[in-house]
């Protein structure tokens, strides 16, 4: 999943991960990798994950099959999970699962060829981990199966009315289980620690398509009646399901993208390139071992920029702006499928084995299909972000791997330090031992975990034997520590050069001393990328004329690249201009993206009329708004401060305005 800048949720960030004692749980074998067996040991010990109360040492879902009604009259599912199990303590003899409002009618297992009720309570509500389920099991049945239904108000399901889609003909129903909203629609071990199989029957009405993270057929027929698989194990966080009028176009044999009809042809041009980038990465890292890689478009609601759901990555709309200058995120979701899905974090607060791995991945898939000077803009991008904002952080929570002692909350443990420098991190690596010798060591480190969830220690571990200690001399331990548990950024950390963002620098400059604004046969040439740098290096505010002038020039009040948009409003606001009013309430009741919208309402409740404004068109988007977005916009309100009505005067030497995300970068789980 693409990330929200730590600006965005600044003050979200004082709950950043951090690493615990290693408990004595062995961790769970992972399945076999379909396309080739992973021929090393699986990652011995995993730290206890305190996101769930699931205890995998002693039980474990082995595989999930899914019985469900759809509803949307109701905004439910209900139907039956059954677990095939394995006892790993013969001594256990209970089963317990992670829920959040669910409501649990019975719980049967199967004995002797028939099904027998067995005992259970359902604690009460804890606010972030939701209610612990405990069942009853003595004989430790090799199947249990739950009967419950979800709550209409499911923290990761989302109900749209027709008139809150693009065609506005049918209905639409989204999950989104990171990192522990899985809990919500099925009764999980809801963690990453376990992996399984799954299939399930998912009955609605006939004239909705439903696809889920599993084998969707292109060429299914809307019946009312859906079947799916999921041969390979996968962590409950990466459970998926969506429901709506619903069409596929092809991008290759194996690629294509799902979206509602008004949508798909838009999509699949945006997304043309997905199968070069599915072959560039196998190029670097080994085989596709999904089968199918899909994208399914979602309607502007979805609180993030893509989710890596295997099989079927969602993607927000957002992206689609018609010159594939934002299809980096795609390539950061199909990363995912090797460093993510396929090597998974063993709980959120290993986060950057997941992200700043992908994003590394990512910038070398962009690199490969678009060119290094593109790649280059992107690293320029993200590193200038989080070199602004990084020491407005805790120090504790500037490392990858954080010391003990710091709070945790799930959705809130990946940041900008998980990607970007986590990213960096792996590039330092990359410098330092050569990219041929990084490369071989990067396929060999996806084949030997595949399929499992690991720790830092446990990369940490395999990097000394098959990189530090294969080329000795190359870094030393003071350096990799200082990376992983140091604050900041280490100074020996490599640095990307973009002659094209310095063309863009000198022009902010020659207009900011001049008021001529660049010539046109320089501008009209920009990507997105030069447009973001351009905004990006603006003082916190500019006088109104000079917002005037540049408005007339480049249009961007109204602009429908939200990437833009996220760094003008604020400016906008700031800086007094109220010209952009209308255009503001219509971009944040437009979409539910937390990353594009967060940092303008943070700008908004600065002032008492801005924080008016806010408020109002909050309950104006909150209908179509995501239940993760609708409680970080109200975070934001309930947090403000405001300072005073005014905006405040114009500075010419004001500090520059931090950006809260490089081009195409994503919410996270997240990242959000």
């Amino acid at each position: 999943m693409r990330h929200p800048r730590v600006r965005v949720l600044r003050a979200l960030l004082l709950l950043f991960p951090v690493l615990l004692a290693l408990s004595a749980c062995k961790r769970d074998q992972a399945g076999p990798d379909p396309v080739a067996a992973p021929s090393a040991e699986p990652a011995a010990m995993v730290d206890a994950d305190e996101h769930s109360y699931a205890e995998p040492a002693r039980v474990a879902i082995d595989d999930l099959a899914l019985d469900l009604a759809l509803d949307f009259d109701t905004k439910t599912l209900a139907g039956s999970a059954t677990y095939a199990l394995q006892w790993k303590d013969q001594t256990a003899t209970e089963l317990v699962l992670d829920t959040r409002a669910l409501v649990i009618e019975k719980v049967d297992a199967e004995v002797d060829g028939g099904w027998q009720p067995l005992e259970f309570a359902l604690a009460g509500a804890d606010a972030t981990l939701g209610s612990k389920l405990t069942i009853q099991a003595p004989r430790r049945p090799e199947k249990v199966r739950v009967s419950y239904r979800t709550s209409p108000d499911a923290s990761g399901l989302q109900w749209l009315a027709p008139e809150m889609t693009e065609g506005g003909q049918l209905p639409f129903m989204f999950s989104q289980s990171q990192q522990i909203h899985a809990r919500s629609w099925v009764p999980l071990q809801d963690t990453p620690q376990v992996r399984y199989t799954y299939s399930a029957r998912i009955t609605t009405r006939p004239d909705v398509m439903v696809l889920m993270s599993a084998d969707n057929d292109p060429e299914a027929t809307r019946d009312g009646e859906y079947s799916f698989s999921m041969p390979q194990r996968i962590p409950s966080y990466l459970m998926a399901i969506a429901a709506g009028d619903l069409v596929f176009k092809p991008i290759s044999g194996r690629s294509g993208v799902w979206a509602e009809p008004s949508m798909v042809e838009r999509a699949a041009l945006e997304f043309a390139d997905t199968e070069k980038m599915i072959a560039a990465t196998e190029a670097l890292y080994g085989p596709y071992r999904w089968e199918r890689y899909d994208l399914l478009v979602l309607p502007p609601s979805f609180p993030f920029g893509g989710m890596e759901n295997p099989r079927l990555s969602f993607i927000t709309p957002t992206v689609i702006v018609g010159d594939k200058s934002l299809v980096s995120l795609i390539a950061h979701e199909l990363a995912h499928s090797w460093s993510g899905n396929l090597v998974t974090f063993s709980s959120a607060k290993h986060g950057w084995l997941n992200e700043g791995m992908t994003s590394y991945v990512e910038n070398r898939i962009v690199e490969a299909l678009y060119g290094e000077e593109f790649s280059d803009m992107e690293w320029v991008i993200a590193r200038d972000a989080l070199k602004r904002d990084i020491g407005d952080m805790p120090e504790a929570t500037q490392a990858l791997a954080i010391r003990p002692g710091t709070p945790l909350d799930a959705d809130d443990a990946l940041s900008q330090v998980s990607y970007d420098k986590g990213a960096w991190f792996l590039h330092f690596l990359e410098e330092r031992f050569g990219r041929e010798a990084f490369d071989r060591f990067l396929r060999g480190y996806f084949d030997h975990f595949a399929f499992q969830s690991i720790t830092t220690e446990d990369f940490l571990a395999y990097a000394r034997q098959h990189l530090f200690d294969v080329h000795p001399g190359k870094v030393t331990e003071a350096e990799i520590d200082e990376w992983l548990y140091g604050p900041g950024i280490p100074a020996e950390a490599p640095q990307a050069l973009s002659p094209r963002l310095g063309i863009v620098d000198s022009a902010r400059l020659g207009w900011r001393g001049s008021k001529q604004l660049p010539p046109t046969q320089i501008t009209s040439q920009w990507s997105t990328q030069e447009w973001l740098h351009f905004l990006e290096g603006m003082p916190e505010t500019l006088p109104v004329a000079e917002l005037e002038q540049l408005d007339q020039a480049y249009r961007f009040t109204g602009t429908s690249n939200g990437e833009i948009a996220m760094r003008w409003y604020p400016l906008a606001i700031r800086s007094g201009y109220a010209q952009a009013n209308e255009a503001i309430v219509a971009f944040v009741r437009g979409i539910g993206r937390r990353k594009l919208i967060i940092p303008v309402y943070e700008a908004l409740v600065e002032t008492h009329d801005g924080l008016a404004l806010a408020k109002a068109a909050f309950e104006q988007a909150r209908p179509g708004y995501h239940p993760i977005t609708t409680a970080s916009v109200e975070k934001v309100i309930a947090d403000a401060r405001p300072s005073g009505d005014a905006a405040p005067a114009p500075a010419a030497d004001a500090p520059a305005a931090g950006a809260d995300a490089p081009a195409a970068a994503d919410d996270g789980a997240a990242s959000n």
